[in-house]
């Protein structure tokens, strides 16, 4: 797998994700400057990680949605490469049209840190084919705004369509009230695009690959990115 990282003014998970990668893959990440214009060649998967891009001033992410090296992300994402998006990441795509809806204010107007639970929707795709469907795991959450909304025509389309990745869970599994931490419209953590080549999502799964930090539940998903140039 051959994996570029974004990097923008604020962002602060870039190394988090490329550590990941390398655990995964055993091949080091590029990191790629927000105002590059192209991609380096061969990139498999674009990671925009976690962080407060330009200070999340305005909306987060509607500043890094407009850089130069976006038009390289949805052009990669149009060819049918694999693009991950994570907290800011995920708020940085869909301010950039990769991705509908938005994220919102937490509902108890917060910042929230702090362990949660997830539960994994399909697991037949590019980053779920290390988990079970239906899964239970734990990373964590560190955001503002992760209240995810989108009309409601979009969330309909988005649960027939199997495009809700993860929802915000207990520890056993069941979703809604106090498991939702932000008061995301149908406890949604995450989610993919139509060709489900692009997947959003709040939780920071790279923090969570190595046990001395509490948990490895974070690391399925990047061995599952590592299968990528295999599958290829």
């Amino acid at each position: 797998m051959n994996a570029a990282v974004l990097l923008f003014p604020g962002i602060n998970r870039e190394r988090d994700a490329a550590r990941a990668v390398l655990q995964a893959s055993g091949k080091p990440a590029k990191i790629v400057w927000h105002g590059d214009h192209e991609l380096p060649a061969g990139t498999d998967l674009v990671i925009v990680p976690g962080g407060f891009s330009y200070g999340d001033y305005l909306r987060c992410g509607a500043i890094a949605a407009r850089a130069n090296i976006m038009d390289a992300v949805r052009a990669h994402a149009g060819r049918g490469g694999y693009v991950l998006g994570i907290c800011n990441g995920f708020q940085i795509l869909c301010e950039s049209g990769l991705l509908p809806g938005v994220l919102m204010r937490n509902k108890d107007l917060k910042f929230i840190c702090k362990m949660q639970h997830l539960k994994t929707g399909r697991n037949d795709t590019v980053f779920t084919k290390r988990y079970a469907e239906g899964q239970v795991i734990k990373v964590c959450i560190a955001h503002g705004e992760g209240n995810y909304a989108a009309d409601e025509s979009t969330i309909s389309r988005l649960e027939g369509e199997g495009r809700v990745a993860f929802r915000y869970c207990d520890a056993q599994g069941r979703v809604g009230g106090d498991a939702n931490p932000n008061g995301s419209a149908r406890d949604i953590a995450g989610i993919y695009s139509e060709k489900l080549n692009v997947l959003g999502l709040m939780p920071h799964p790279e923090n969570l690959i190595d046990p001395m930090v509490g948990g490895i539940d974070g690391r399925g998903m990047f061995e599952s990115l590592a299968l990528i140039s295999r599958a290829a």
